[in-house]
């Protein structure tokens, strides 16, 4: 099934731009949720285990769509949460990675552009390290899609 369609996803470039404007932590963690919700859902067929991201203390799934397997693929996502701001970290990650080439994705460490909007220091341990775990979870399945 193709991913569904991200186009009231902000792009990550505007996404930096927001954060570059916002200073208040509470408005960007209201942007967050905002962009969270702008994620279309998953269905509940989608909600599966396999798809579950190890490692979050919220439920988060993601799925990965490869368009041709092999050294070219291109890689998109889909995700969800049960969570709001966890649901806009997914979101934002997403906006990040989804539709690169899977062998960039597979190098580049998404926590960097996390860092870069002092995510890292306001987000709880327990949060950061589900960022971790789907950022890594991410990079693996692009690993995979450029090996195939």
């Amino acid at each position: 099934m193709p991913p569904m369609s991200q186009t009231a996803l902000p792009s990550i470039d505007e996404i930096k731009d927001a954060f570059a404007l916002i200073d208040d932590w509470e408005e960007r963690y209201r942007y967050l949720i905002e962009i969270g919700k702008a994620l279309p859902g998953l269905p509940e067929a989608q909600r599966t285990e396999d798809n579950r991201v190890k490692g979050c203390a919220s439920n988060v799934w993601v799925v990965t769509h490869v368009d041709r397997p092999g050294p070219d693929a291109v890689i998109t996502f889909e995700g969800e949460s049960d969570a709001h701001i966890v649901k806009g970290l997914v979101a934002l990650t997403l906006a990040y990675y989804s539709g690169r080439p899977a062998r960039e994705v597979a190098t580049d460490d998404a926590f960097g552009l996390f860092r870069s909007f002092g995510l890292e220091q306001h987000l709880t341990p327990q949060r950061s390290n589900g960022v971790r775990s789907m950022i890594d979870r991410i990079r693996r399945d692009a690993a995979a899609a450029t090996a195939s």
